[in-house]
């Protein structure tokens, strides 16, 4: 049983208790305290970290803001870069057309060649030229392609490593049968990529033509001086000695009494000299003096006709009337012809000059067209005489058909002195006379057009209305043949 002692507890104790209560009350307001003080310091730290945190993140904020304007402006610059690199690709690509279209429209030959001599450009006037396309001519060597060129892989090479161009004047080509000819430059190229060169060809076949026939002009010239000269040296000696054998002949004749006179006061008989005249062919070797001194009188006659003009004043003439007169001409010549085939047209009318020059010119021409034929004539063997009015001119025309001749000789076929004969059977003056008669005397022109294996054809063009004057007498050499 509990007793009252035990259980009433004594004041000692219960104060006791009392302060460990107090005890716990201050210690838990301390801890209390303590809390609140650490949440208010956390909840500081807190915001003071979100404040950093903002600031960060708006300092954030504004650096992509800049970087993004940075990209945008960049952005901006690129696509301002990639148009300007667009635009200039497109000048370039415009440019090189452009440059292209010109090379290529050029009628010269333009040819690109590395330093070892392979094609890298190949123009449109090669393509026609060689028969080759760009694509098919590129990378290959220039003279695979292109084998006529008178050059060789080496002279490329030398005329790139010198640095100075090559050049090569008029060598001959032969394009589609005709000869033509050509100016070939070689022009060094130093890039910053390649070394080559750019081979330039251009014709030059016209430029040639005028040249000859400048130089046939001056030909013409200086051979007419010449002629005048030598014609005049010639034939003081020549007329002495035609006039010595005439004089032979008069002095033996026995029917001069004069001969009879003093060929009896010397003991002779005429009759025996012709006798023993004819017996040692003395008679001959003056005949042939004879023939030789007139055929030399007419070789001296065709100079100066070549180099002095007419005398004879000019006046109308029937040039079918012209044309009949010489082929009766012809035909009384022991020489046989071939077979002569005319067709003139009877309503030409009458020129103005002189019908006997047109003669000799039409006599010439008919005989060298026989003569080019040959003497062992057949059935084939032809020579046609035209005769006709185009517009304000008569046309006449001499045709074989014949062998024909090669350009070398149709070229100079009326220079002076110029002849396919063989020495002593041709002096060369015959054609170069006639043109001198046609272009200087009648105001007209004359030209050749052959063929080999076809024959020949001179064209004579006279005009009917403009009649040989004094002054186109006077003129001098203004024309060449072609």
């Amino acid at each position: 049983m509990v007793t009252s002692e035990s259980v009433m507890a004594s004041p000692s104790d219960v104060a006791s208790d009392q302060r460990w209560l107090w005890f716990i009350i201050i210690l838990l307001l301390a801890l209390q305290t303590a809390l609140i003080v650490g949440l208010q310091r956390s909840r500081l730290k807190i915001t003071r970290a979100r404040q950093a945190l903002c600031a960060s993140r708006d300092a954030l904020e504004e650096q992509v803001k800049a970087r993004t304007e940075s990209l945008h402006n960049t952005n901006d610059q690129l696509y301002q870069e990639i148009g300007r690199h667009e635009a200039t690709e497109l000048l370039l690509r415009e440019t090189q057309e452009y440059l292209h279209s010109i090379i290529n429209s050029m009628p010269s030959i333009i040819i690109g060649v590395s330093h070892r001599g392979f094609i890298t450009h190949w123009n449109a006037a090669a393509e026609k030229r060689c028969d080759i396309p760009a694509e098919q001519a590129l990378r290959q060597h220039i003279l695979d392609v292109y084998p006529t060129l008178p050059i060789q892989s080496a002279t490329i090479a030398e005329t790139i490593n010198a640095g100075t161009p090559y050049i090569t004047e008029n060598f001959q080509e032969l394009y589609s049968g005709d000869t033509r000819f050509c100016d070939l430059t070689i022009y060094p190229l130093i890039a910053a990529q390649s070394i080559g060169a750019v081979i330039r060809i251009d014709d030059v076949t016209m430029r040639v033509r005028v040249e000859n026939m400048m130089i046939q002009n001056e030909k013409m010239l200086s051979l007419g001086e010449l002629a005048a000269g030598m014609a005049h040296e010639i034939n003081n000696p020549l007329s002495t000695i035609l006039h010595g054998v005439q004089n032979i002949y008069r002095r033996t004749s026995p029917e001069l009494p004069a001969n009879q006179v003093a060929a009896h006061s010397l003991g002779l008989e005429l009759d025996a000299l012709q006798q023993y005249f004819a017996d040692r062919k003395v008679s001959q070797f003056l005949e042939d003096i004879r023939e030789a001194g007139e055929r030399s009188a007419d070789i001296v006659t065709n100079m100066l006709d070549f180099s002095r003009h007419s005398n004879q004043r000019p006046q109308p003439y029937d040039l079918g009337h012209v044309i009949s007169h010489g082929i009766s001409l012809l035909k009384a010549e022991p020489s046989p012809l071939p077979d002569l085939v005319v067709d003139i047209d009877q309503s030409v009318p009458d020129l103005i000059g002189c019908a006997a020059e047109i003669q000799q010119v039409l006599l010439n021409l008919v005989r060298n067209a026989a003569q080019a034929l040959g003497p062992n004539l057949d059935n084939q063997a032809k020579i046609f005489i035209q005769l006709q009015q185009k517009d304000d001119n008569a046309i006449l025309t001499v045709k074989d058909n014949g062998p024909g001749m090669p350009e070398e000789v149709t070229r100079h076929i009326f220079e002076p002195f110029f002849t396919t004969k063989e020495i002593g059977l041709g002096t060369g003056l015959g054609l170069s006379v006639s043109y001198f008669i046609i272009t200087e005397h009648h105001g007209g022109s004359i030209s050749v057009n052959s063929t080999l294996g076809e024959g020949t054809e001179f064209v004579i063009t006279l005009p009917l209305s403009k009649p040989a004057t004094e002054s186109t007498h006077n003129s001098a050499h203004q024309a060449s043949p072609e």
